[in-house]
């Protein structure tokens, strides 16, 4: 019976890890593809902040590397990540859209899912009319234990089929990490979202709730998802870079170079993610140091023995 109940909680975990992998992973392509969006829409509308937002878009990249693989990320980091982003809407939409953010969280070790800001501004861009005569106000503050963003409501006339990933990502994966609910608050001329800053106890608490399960099932599950996340980003990065390449060879030949910003600033962010993926948890990284720790428990025991 006690096997078939850990057995039972072995899948289940499964399951919830896989699903929150399958999440993450949505946010690689969408964020990505969008960017593009916009890179195309500067092209046609502003050539000149064409090739500030490549780097810009540059270093945000390399930030979804590094952090969508996490579960939590510090509300700190997050909120310098969504300056970095709301740089780039600056670009595009100039003195149509106007920003509040704090520079710090009040707990510095308040955490939020990674990327949740970004997808919520991306979210307030998409839904609303943000034009020189009706600008767009964003702010994000703190109440009550939740980190808020919230905009002057100017629903568009007419919306895109929306993809699906944004609002409901962020709240499936809150809710494979914690009983506390993502609000969404609705008046005649805002809307607002909610979402809860953890403290490093709750995610100490969902750790310890699962560390009955099999420790070698989790780690190789876990390694086989950064092998297909470094892939995935190696083949983006070799589609995307000569598609950068054509546009600077097509429109803007006369101008600096500036592919080559996010040709070393991404391939920096992929040596980092193969460093991970081959080294740390490979031969020289973390499962070197294990077998090694067992060669000196073994020896000890033997020790022991005799």
């Amino acid at each position: 019976l006690q096997k078939n109940k850990v057995k039972e909680q072995k899948i289940i975990a499964g399951t919830a890890s896989a699903k929150f992998d399958a999440l993450k992973n949505q946010l690689d392509p969408h964020f990505l593809f969008n960017s593009l969006n916009v890179l195309s829409s500067l092209i046609d509308e502003h050539p000149e902040n064409a090739q500030k937002f490549t780097t810009g878009l540059s270093k945000v990249y390399r930030y979804v590397l590094e952090q969508k693989s996490k579960e939590l990320v510090t509300v700190d980091e997050e909120l310098q990540f969504a300056k970095t982003y709301m740089s780039l809407l600056k670009m595009r939409f100039e003195d149509s859209i106007i920003f509040d953010i704090p520079e710090n969280a009040s707990n510095p070790e308040s955490k939020v899912v990674p990327l949740s800001l970004q997808l919520l501004l991306e979210n307030a861009v998409k839904h609303n009319t943000v034009t020189a005569s009706k600008p767009l106000h964003i702010k994000i503050y703190e109440v009550n234990g939740t980190l808020v963003v919230e905009n002057n409501l100017q629903p568009k006339q007419i919306l895109k089929k929306s993809s699906g990933v944004g609002l409901s990502n962020i709240m499936q994966r809150y809710q494979l990490l914690t009983n506390k609910k993502v609000n969404i608050y609705k008046e005649a001329n805002s809307f607002a979202v909610a979402i809860p800053m953890l403290t490093k106890q709750v995610s100490i608490m969902r750790t310890t709730s699962t560390s009955g399960i099999d420790d070698g099932y989790v780690r190789a599950r876990k390694h086989v998802e950064e092998l297909k996340e470094f892939y995935y980003s190696l083949i983006s990065y070799c589609i995307v870079i000569p598609f950068l390449i054509f546009i600077w060879f097509r429109f803007t030949p006369h101008t600096i170079q500036w592919f080559w910003f996010p040709i070393f600033g991404w391939g920096i962010g992929l040596l980092f993610q193969a460093y991970k993926v081959f080294v740390d948890n490979g031969v020289l990284g973390r499962s070197w140091e294990k077998r090694k720790i067992d060669e000196f428990m073994q020896e000890e025991e033997k020790q022991n023995w005799n």
